[in-house]
């Protein structure tokens, strides 16, 4: 193999991870926009913050679940 094969292969490698670094990123700080948009929008309806805190929590067990088959699914070996 040519050391310029391998000099791509890393530099497209390294591309990806930072490319999934930077999604996951994103994809946390929009979970917790989103989770604090549905608080503040059940406390101004009416219901205690700490019931909306406790519903909104479902944002964060799903994002986790999201970036959880992610992992498996990058990560499984064939």
């Amino acid at each position: 193999m040519k050391i310029t094969s391998i000099i791509s292969v890393v530099f497209h490698a390294i591309r990806l991870l930072l490319s999934l670094f930077a999604l996951w990123l994103s994809f946390g700080w929009k979970a917790r926009k989103a989770r604090k948009a549905f608080e503040k929008e059940l406390v101004r309806a009416g219901m205690t913050k700490k019931d909306a805190k406790r519903l909104s929590e479902w944002y964060l067990k799903l994002k986790d679940d999201i970036v959880q088959a992610v992992k498996s699914s990058v990560f499984t070996r064939r």
